[in-house]
């Protein structure tokens, strides 16, 4: 089996059949109301001016995820969430501007087949080549597993469900924006030079789990050795040594950059922005379906895209603040 991007997030254009035909979704406005003062909170951290080795030290990642060549990478000092943007503080900004997701307006989202809240006849089909990702009539943001599920029951859970686009609405709202690639990987480093993950290089140190990852036999068995089938509440786990957290697992964090693969090569020292043209946008950190039997991307320099109108049961967002 190929180690493609369909284990991570299914593209919109994989979870056919859809609901019938639905109109492209208008994303090109940004929500009319600005945030009321304390409606919602960002807690952030504040990471200094810096320079650091971005890539692949280990040569573990897949050839056609261009995790290579590690590069020295300055940034000037930006303020990042310490954590993803969770159900509550994305409910206030739906509360707010009335914005409608896309998965709201496409009528279905993709959710993984043993998370499945939802009458049978919700089920419309399977993503094409990830059968594990079940195209659910009714799964959004709001009902992250189906229509029998409420972001209500888990309110301090990452919200999920967030195609790029809808990430840039809530920027918009709440007068932030999404990192760029490069800041995302500084940020979750937390000052380790060169290593495998967020915290070292050995996966559970002295046993102890330190992300929402699979365990078991994906996509059908996950043992919950973590304590999680599915997404975990924000700061589950130890923050890294910026304080930032779950920059492992848990959900898939859209950055401001579009992917391509080569873009290591010749990417700018000096504050990198990504390159001009993708065929989507980068995603980083895993999710709660990473195994290293067949998506190892839980480490600190793996990455994928998806397009920029999809979303699923695993993919949120943190934001950075504007300067």
């Amino acid at each position: 089996m190929e180690h493609g991007h369909s284990c991570c997030a299914a593209p919109r254009a994989a979870q056919q059949p859809a609901l019938s035909a639905p109109p492209r979704p208008t994303t090109d406005h940004a929500p009319d109301h600005a945030p009321a003062p304390g409606a919602i909170q960002h807690e952030e951290v504040a990471l200094p001016a810096g320079e650091f080795l971005m890539g692949d030290a280990f040569n573990e990642g897949y050839p056609s995820d261009g995790e290579t060549p590690v590069h020295a990478v300055r940034l000037d000092g930006f303020g990042i969430d310490a954590t993803t943007v969770t159900n509550r503080m994305f409910a206030a900004f739906i509360a707010a501007s009335g914005y409608r997701t896309e998965a709201e307006q496409y009528g279905s989202s993709a959710v993984f087949h043993l998370l499945v809240q939802a009458p049978e006849d919700d089920v419309l089909g399977q993503a094409a080549g990830a059968p594990w990702w079940l195209n659910v009539r009714g799964a959004d943001w709001a009902h992250p597993a189906g229509a029998n599920s409420s972001w209500e029951d888990i309110p301090d859970h990452p919200v999920v469900h967030i195609s790029w686009n809808d990430a840039q609405a809530y920027c918009a709202w709440a007068g932030r924006r999404l990192p760029t690639e490069a800041e995302w990987e500084y940020a979750a480093r937390g000052g380790l030079a060169g290593k495998r993950y967020a915290w070292g290089d050995e996966l559970t140190p002295g046993g102890e789990h330190r992300c929402n990852k699979w365990q078991g036999t994906f996509p059908t068995v996950n043992t919950q050795d973590d304590g999680f089938l599915g997404t975990a509440p924000v700061k589950s786990f130890p923050a890294n040594g910026y304080g930032l957290y779950e920059v492992a697992g848990n959900v898939w964090e859209w950055c401001n950059d579009w992917f391509l693969p080569k873009y290591y090569r010749n990417s700018p020292k000096d504050n990198p922005k990504g390159p001009s043209i993708g065929a989507g946008h980068v995603m980083r950190g895993g999710s709660y379906l990473c195994h290293e039997s067949y998506c190892n991307r839980y480490r600190v320099a793996a990455r994928t895209s998806n397009t920029p109108d999809s979303s699923s049961g695993n993919c949120g967002f943190r934001t950075v603040a504007l300067t």
